[in-house]
């Protein structure tokens, strides 16, 4: 089974926390919390397709983008960790649905449009233990739905499309994206809530769980694929 991680493992950021967040970036880097923002917005693409190798990058490309002193990159960089640390944090009940499906028999894979800070802070993460396999868009140079990134969370799996359920909230024309990969795929409600931000959502007709807590027993009635 290969999972996505925001949204459906963790919360999605609101745009409420998104900006909370870019007053921080802007206050370390001395410009209007409407400049980090946009900084942010605009680099989306950069920071998560493999442009940017590194957290490091990721601070000194956000104050080269806001014309702010190098000085800023190390505060920048900490900041960008601590935070990536607070969005992996996942819910107890959560962490025992993996747990149950780990003993049930199934390979678990996260594939994820994620930036650098995230990737490097997974290993650390209460998640990580629960899963066999990882893929982040920033690792693999390429983000959601392009198919690199399916067949290298099957190859890390080391199992056939037809073998393996895709679960996300939708974000990233991924659910899509999984079965013209070849897999299954179901759909969870934004973990976080409706305001939880998603980009590049699009409709979704097939089956459809409330939360990745249902997935042990929606496999129970598969006969556990």
């Amino acid at each position: 089974m290969i999972l996505d991680l925001f949204g459906t493992l963790v919360a999605a950021p609101s745009t409420v926390e998104r900006r909370a967040a870019a007053a921080q970036f802007a206050a370390i880097l001395r410009v209007a919390p409407a400049v980090a923002e946009s900084v942010l917005s605009d680099s989306w693409q950069a920071r998560h397709d493999g442009q940017l190798a590194s957290t490091s990058e990721v601070a000194a490309h956000l104050v080269a983008c806001c014309n702010a002193s190098a000085a800023c990159a190390d505060e920048l960089e900490m900041l960008l960790a601590r935070l990536a640390h607070v969005r992996l944090q996942a819910d107890a009940a959560l962490l025992r649905a993996l747990e149950q499906l780990r003993r049930g028999g199934a390979r678990l894979a996260v594939l994820s449009d994620a930036s650098p800070d995230i990737a490097e802070v997974w290993s650390g993460s209460d998640l990580a233990p629960h899963f066999d396999a990882v893929v982040f868009s920033c690792r693999a140079g390429a983000v959601k739905p392009d198919r690199l990134l399916f067949r290298a969370a099957l190859r890390e799996l080391g199992v056939a499309p037809r073998q393996t359920l895709y679960c996300g909230d939708g974000g990233g024309d991924e659910l899509a994206g999984a079965e013209r990969a070849g897999m299954g795929a179901v759909r969870v409600e934004r973990r976080g809530g409706p305001s939880g931000l998603a980009f590049g959502e699009t409709a979704w007709s097939g089956r459809a769980i409330p939360d990745v807590e249902a997935l042990p027993t929606l496999l129970d009635g598969w006969g556990q694929r």
